[in-house]
């Protein structure tokens, strides 16, 4: 399976970031507590050097909670401000103000000898596709002022969002970069679904996480759709076995009542992405 998708808004996102970044003092950008590593797009660090940085983990209460601990530590090791959050039930939203001061402390320090007080901090926030940009604006700010939606590629434009006296927020489409060289970032990032599903072979994808999570997460499977997992890892032949089964103890039936696995790929997915299988993450700070 070999996964690329940079849409031509994206190209021109970029271009728009690379406009707007000399008026922030800080970039806050989001990735997925799942795929800390994966989701974070490289040419941020090209573009944000020289900028007060703050890491958020979002959709954390998806992830493993000790390997979100482990990476805020990691983000942090590194010199980010780091904090984990839940956009949608506002978990770890307070704790994001104070990171901004800690992250901004030598600009409002400077604005102070220079006798600027009261300077709202100005801060982008980015990330890729399907992150949750969007709901994080929305849930800090208490109202509804970004777009949202469940698909990649809802956010088209940069728009400000004046939050309070002391922040200000500048909203940006996802962007991912031209082209991943390595498949395993974009495998992970299809999983998630930062990846365009329309452009994806959706059940060869869920065999694949079939694979993943065999190994990492065996209990999960198991546990969700009553299917007996061998004790050791197969082939992506096998995986697509414990598809058919999976959609046979789901009735994913086509006439006949044969095992119907594209039905299955997309409720296998749909219950990983929505973290019905659990808690998991998918890399650790250490292999990175």
């Amino acid at each position: 399976m070999n996964i690329q998708w940079y849409p031509g808004h994206m190209t021109k996102a970029k271009r728009a970031m690379q406009e707007d970044i000399k008026l922030v003092d800080l970039i806050i950008e989001l990735v997925d507590a799942r795929v800390p590593f994966s989701s974070r797009n490289p040419d941020i660090d090209e573009l944000g050097k020289n900028k007060a940085r703050l890491i958020l983990l979002n959709k954390s209460d998806l992830a493993d909670e000790a390997q979100n601990d482990a990476w805020v530590a990691w983000f942090q090791s590194q010199g980010f401000q780091a904090v984990k959050i839940n956009s949608r039930n506002g978990n770890g939203l307070r704790q994001i103000q104070g990171a901004v001061q800690a992250a901004c402390k030598e600009k409002i320090e400077r604005d102070r000898k220079r006798g600027i007080l009261n300077r709202p901090v100005r801060a982008m926030v980015v990330g890729i596709p399907n992150v949750g940009k969007s709901t994080f604006i929305n849930a800090f700010a208490g109202k509804a002022c970004a777009k949202t939606g469940n698909r990649p590629g809802v956010t088209k434009g940069n728009q400000w969002i004046r939050l309070n006296k002391t922040l200000e927020l500048l909203d940006t489409p996802g962007i991912l970069w031209p082209r991943f060289e390595n498949q395993e970032v974009g495998k992970k990032l299809a999983f998630i679904g930062s990846i365009n599903d329309e452009i994806l072979n959706k059940d060869e994808l869920a065999a694949e996480l079939v694979l993943f999570l065999w190994e990492q997460y065996p209990d999960s499977i198991e546990s969700r759709y009553g299917v007996q997992m061998p004790a050791e890892t197969g082939t992506l032949r096998d995986a697509y076995h414990i598809l058919e089964q999976i959609a046979l103890a789901r009735g994913c039936l086509v006439k006949g009542g044969e095992p119907d696995c594209m039905k299955a790929a997309n409720l296998f997915l749909d219950d990983y992405r929505s973290g019905k299988l659990g808690r998991m993450t998918l890399e650790k700070p250490q292999q990175e």
